[in-house]
């Protein structure tokens, strides 16, 4: 899933459901670094455009095991030298990261450090707790757009919220003065327990998806404690976590790198996943294949099926509408291709007979092997995007910076 703006999706004050697509089980081979890198510039956290797939994350094995992995020590040293000099707690965030990298066990890697790193620097400029300004604005803005959905006289909900909150402050007041996510997460935690108590005339749930550093799905950091041990004492909810700069370092590693992605030693699809949802490069790639076979269009944008309350929807997708004008050159009856797209989200999907058989066509018919990953084509949208940004934009702008993390060297 996690957590692009993915990132943070700030859909404020708004009940809107998610959907999610079935199980994914991780593990990661090295990245290889790039030669090429790209300036950066001030950070913009990435919206998620896509649900955040439930995962079944087991330990990253390392491509080359006859070579003697570093110690703690060996890497600690190795990533000091790769981490920024100038950014602030230095120390603890080499802590935060080491740790995560040992409890997820992802083998330590000038490649995966560097991968961490450029995501941390991309999504909050190595805050812990990153400021976002003008959320006093899209949160009132919100207030009044739901006010008004609902017929409710502002004055009314601007009474409500001057009653005290549960940190001593009103509710108006810890509004105006919002700085980071963080804050704006405790607020909604406590205006969802206390909007009928105060008589708040709307009813409240935390709209509050991604956090945290790396700005990580919290549906992403729920589904993984579930199978995966979560190594630090927790002093709330697994939510909570992801407002940390530790629990926000460790999810945002684990949904980067702790999957087996087919894209050997390029960063720019991890990136691009991070971003778009895992597998959404490979199956950006699988959608041009289609396209070219069938003379289509179709969005480039990985979304293989749709879904409706975590199930595939009966509408069908454009990727299986074009896949059934195929069935007769594919020799695939229409249920054996429905079964191979539910694996869209796992790496089983890029070894399944669909998948064998439109590349071995499509190929047949360009006269080459054609990429089988290409970074998907989707507009980011968030309210805290004032320009147009996409998945491109993202993923090259994080490769960047991973470049020049291993100039560090």
């Amino acid at each position: 899933m996690r957590r692009i703006l993915s990132v943070s999706g700030l859909l404020l004050l708004t009940a809107c459901a998610t959907t999610s697509p079935p199980a994914i089980t991780p593990e990661q081979p090295s990245p290889e670094p790039a030669t090429t890198p790209i300036p950066a510039s001030t950070p913009v956290p990435a919206v998620t455009p896509t649900p955040v797939p439930v995962v079944t994350p087991v330990p990253v094995t390392t491509p080359t095991p006859q070579r003697k992995p570093p110690s703690e020590a060996e890497a600690r040293a190795l990533l000091n030298r790769l981490l920024p000099a100038q950014i602030k707690d230095r120390d603890d965030w080499n802590a935060d990261i080491l740790d995560a990298f040992t409890a997820l066990k992802i083998p330590y890697t000038a490649e995966h450090f560097c991968a961490a790193a450029a995501v941390i620097e991309q999504e909050s400029s190595w805050q812990g707790d990153p400021v976002v300004p003008g959320l006093d604005r899209i949160v009132w803005k919100e207030i009044e757009e739901k006010a008004d959905r609902f017929k409710l006289p502002m004055v009314a909900v601007r009474t409500a919220l001057l009653k005290p909150s549960p940190d001593g402050r009103s509710y108006k007041e810890r509004i105006d003065t919002l700085r980071t996510e963080r804050e704006m997460n405790a607020l909604y935690q406590d205006l969802a327990r206390e909007a009928r108590s105060i008589g708040l005339p709307i009813a409240q749930k935390n709209p509050i998806r991604t956090g945290g550093p790396m700005q990580v799905s919290v549906a992403f950091a729920e589904s993984h404690v579930n199978v995966w041990p979560y190594p630090y004492p927790r002093r709330g909810s697994v939510r909570d976590e992801v407002f940390t700069r530790r629990g926000g370092t460790y999810f945002g590693i684990a949904i980067l790198l702790q999957y087996p992605a087919p894209y050997g030693r390029d960063m720019v699809y991890y990136f691009a996943d991070f971003n778009a949802g895992r597998y959404a490069s490979r199956n950006a790639a699988f959608q041009a294949a289609l396209n070219q076979l069938t003379g289509g269009s179709m969005d480039l944008d990985g979304d293989l099926l749709r879904y409706e309350n975590g199930q595939p929807s009966r509408q069908p997708s454009s990727t299986l509408l074009a896949l059934g004008k195929l069935a007769p050159r594919l020799g695939l009856s229409p249920e054996a291709m429905q079964r191979d797209l539910q694996q869209e989200k796992t790496v089983a999907f890029g070894s399944s007979p669909t998948w064998q058989k439109v590349f071995a066509l499509a190929d047949q018919q360009a006269g080459k092997a054609l990429p089988r990953a290409r970074i998907p084509q989707i507009d980011l949208k968030s309210p805290k995007i004032t320009r147009k940004l996409t998945t491109e934009w993202f993923a090259n702008r994080v490769k960047g910076r991973f470049d020049t993390c291993m100039a560090r060297q």
